[in-house]
């Protein structure tokens, strides 16, 4: 399998709510050698220019409107080339940083996105912000060369429990049910999760801790 995915962190700020927190930030660029897709572009156009090389980008996809994860996604294409993807129920984060501009296309619960001979499958899973979207891949090779189903979750599953909702659009009883039924039920527990932060992670070790974070709360 040719169809493999790289891992970039870039670092920056947050600003929601009139606060700002300094962030390191994960970009996912999935591909082969001729051709990639980009998940969440964040902070530092020159880095991920530098990390696509020569290859093609045919469409940079965006987890949520959240300022880290979308702030570079003009700059990014403008260099780059590729259709910006967003959920629609963020298009009121993306107007707070991109005013008078809008995404090319919206992400839709079930669009898939090809890239190579892998398919990349957008899952709504809404909490961290309306528009929260995951992309799951039922086989896609890693850096070290493994073939594995992949989730690239954003801001919505991390390694230790759900993204934060303590802030404007966020819901944590929305999070948790998106987590429990779209990725806990629908996807095989050994499907490995890259997040939108930190530690990647998988399905089958978090599963087992839904009922703590719920008992733990926001």
């Amino acid at each position: 399998m040719s169809t493999s995915f790289e891992n970039l962190v870039t670092s920056g700020t947050f600003s929601l709510d009139g606060g700002t927190w300094e962030v390191d930030n994960n970009v996912w660029i999935i591909g082969d050698e001729d051709e990639v897709i980009l998940i969440d572009p964040a902070h530092d156009a020159d880095a991920v220019v530098a990390a696509v090389g020569e290859r093609a980008v045919t469409d940079i996809l965006l987890t949520h409107g959240h300022d880290d994860h979308i702030s570079q996604a003009l700059q990014v294409q403008k260099r780059l080339g590729g259709r910006i993807h967003l959920n629609p129920e963020d298009q009121m984060l993306w107007d707070a940083v991109h005013e008078g501009t809008m995404p090319d296309v919206d992400i839709s619960d079930g669009d898939v996105f090809t890239v190579g001979d892998a398919q990349l499958v957008a899952i709504h899973t809404p909490g961290h912000s309306p528009g929260s979207t995951c992309f799951y891949a039922s086989s896609l090779a890693g850096p070290d060369g493994a073939v594995q189903p992949v989730l690239f979750s954003g801001d919505t599953l991390f390694a230790g429990g759900p993204g934060a909702t303590g802030r404007s659009f966020s819901s944590f009883e929305t999070i948790i049910e998106s987590i429990r039924t779209r990725l806990f039920q629908e996807l095989p527990t050994e499907t490995l999760v890259n997040t939108g932060h930190g530690p990647s992670t998988s399905i089958g070790a978090e599963a087992p801790h839904l009922q703590e974070w719920i008992d733990r709360g926001e």
